[in-house]
């Protein structure tokens, strides 16, 4: 059996350039043998049903991660670290057909592997009991969770291989993510205490499946950049951009209505960064590199930015969600615009300071925050509310760095994605990329990546961003499409008429 790694641009087209004279009078050569290099090996690889299941459990994952409640209960968390062992069992079953174990070579792995070596480290090095970690079990149950994790993000890499699957894959998002937007705005306007109009949480304040408000807006804010990335993009015919747009906004109306100040300034944040990374995008083959047309491009896509944040807050207050923008526009004459946070922070702070290496754990920050605590004690904190202050305190500055590591390589590989012919590459590694954005800058305000549905999402979309050139279209095919798509629009057109 072979290992085929995949980070190499698929083989140019045969025939591309002309041959020599001495060579058209030459004898036919004789065939030439299989190529041997693994990435060509890579890019001609079947699809067995095997990697058709693996796509099928990666959609599955996504949709029902998130109606189990956001996968955060010990039952759903099961089923979640069993459906990545049948990814591993289907893998294996695939490279068993194929004579070939398809791995991806993207670096964004690296560091994920990373952060579980430290949890394996600190649970085998000694420390100051008897391991380095001060809750044994809850490490073990976070690598199990992020080895869980890590399997889905690799196999996105290895095995959405093909624009077709592509294609599926970003489908499957956008229009989970609109429906689950108008479910949770149905129920947030017929029954806003429950859950599947069942489920009452105590001490909660759910929005869709979710029992944490915050969660639902979250993963708002990793589904409606998506359709907006394949608009500015041109990947979206003209007749579908309002379908595209309304998809989005909706999206947006539900994350407003969910009154997280937090997902709020996030969603403002990615509105803004999809519009000032779209002026950077190739477009038509060609980087808008005269100064002059980079400042229209910038103009034009701030402009649409605006009137897209504009059209959601109108709907926000067209159904009647005055609440949510006043408690935005309140926060600055609050006493504490952190509600309590900055105590959580503080307390955290010291905990980082003790363990400043390798932290206090994976997983552990909830057995440890109470020595740290000087309020009185009542309520229990699971999270710190701050991603990256609580990556500092359960891995130390080591798995902070890591975590550094990642975002920059998904920013520099997202953005040289960007410069591809495809378009619907393009749109898919800008709202992908512009997604991740959002919510890396909400976990400054909450703890939206230790929900299972939301971290899945995440590294999903960050696959998208960065896999590489074997989900493009040729340039000619890409071409021959949108000139079938253009001449049926003028039949319809003309049949209409």
């Amino acid at each position: 059996m072979t290992i085929s790694t995949s980070n190499a641009q698929p083989a140019a087209l045969p025939g591309a350039e002309a041959l020599p004279a001495a060579e058209l009078l030459a004898p036919p050569p004789a065939p030439p043998a299989p190529p041997s290099d693994a990435p060509a090996a890579a890019a001609e690889l079947p699809h067995t049903v095997w990697s058709r299941f693996i796509i099928l459990l990666l959609c599955l994952a996504v949709v029902m991660t998130t109606m189990a409640f956001g996968t955060v209960h010990a039952w759903a968390l099961g089923l979640f670290q069993l459906s990545a062992a049948a990814v591993v069992v289907l893998w294996v079953l695939d490279a068993w057909r194929t004579g070939t174990l398809r791995v991806s070579r993207n670096l964004l792995q690296l560091p994920l592997l990373g952060l579980i070596a430290v949890g394996a480290a600190q649970l085998l090095l000694p420390g100051g009991g008897n391991t380095l970690t001060q809750d044994p079990h809850a490490t073990r149950y976070a690598l199990i969770q992020l080895s869980a994790l890590f399997v889905y993000f690799a196999a996105a890499l290895a095995f959405v291989d093909s624009p077709r699957r592509l294609r599926v894959v970003t489908r499957t998002v956008i229009i989970f993510g609109f429906l689950l937007a108008l479910y949770g705005l149905m129920q947030h306007f017929v029954n806003p205490a429950t859950i599947f109009f069942v489920r009452e949480p105590k001490q909660a304040a759910p929005f869709g499946p979710y029992v944490n408000r915050h969660h639902f807006a979250g993963y708002m804010e990793l589904t409606m950049a998506l359709p907006l990335g394949l608009i500015l993009a041109g990947a979206v015919e003209r007749e579908r951009i309002l379908l595209y747009a309304f998809a989005s906004a909706v999206m947006g109306i539900a994350l407003v209505m969910t009154n997280s100040r937090g997902g709020m300034l996030s969603m403002l944040a990615e509105v803004f960064f999809l519009a000032l990374v779209a002026a950077r995008v190739r477009r038509e083959g060609r980087v808008e590199g005269a100064a002059g047309g980079r400042v229209r491009a910038l103009a034009a896509r701030l402009g649409l930015g605006f009137v897209m944040v504009l059209a959601v807050f109108v709907g926000v207050l067209y159904f009647g969600g005055e609440e949510a923008v006043s408690r935005l526009l309140g926060t600055v004459n609050s006493e504490d615009p952190t509600t309590g946070r900055a105590h959580f922070w503080q307390a955290t702070w010291r905990m980082i300071q003790d363990r400043p290496v390798l932290g206090a754990g994976l997983g552990a920050f909830s057995a440890v925050y109470p020595r740290y605590d000087t309020s009185n004690g009542l309520y229990r904190l699971e999270q710190a509310h701050n991603d990256y202050l609580q990556l500092l305190s359960d891995a130390g500055v080591v798995g902070f760095l890591l975590g550094v590591v990642f975002v920059v390589a998904l920013v520099r590989v997202a953005v040289a994605r960007m410069q591809s012919h495809d378009r619907v590459r393009r749109g898919v590694a800008l709202g992908a990329l512009a997604g991740c954005a959002g919510v890396l800058v909400h976990s400054f305000f909450d703890f939206t990546l230790h929900t299972t549905a939301n971290a899945l999402l995440f590294l999903l979309l960050a696959a998208l961003a960065t896999l590489n050139g074997r989900v493009e279209e040729p340039e000619a095919r890409g071409r021959h499409r949108r000139r079938r798509r253009r001449a049926g629009a003028a039949e319809r057109e003309r049949l209409a008429a």
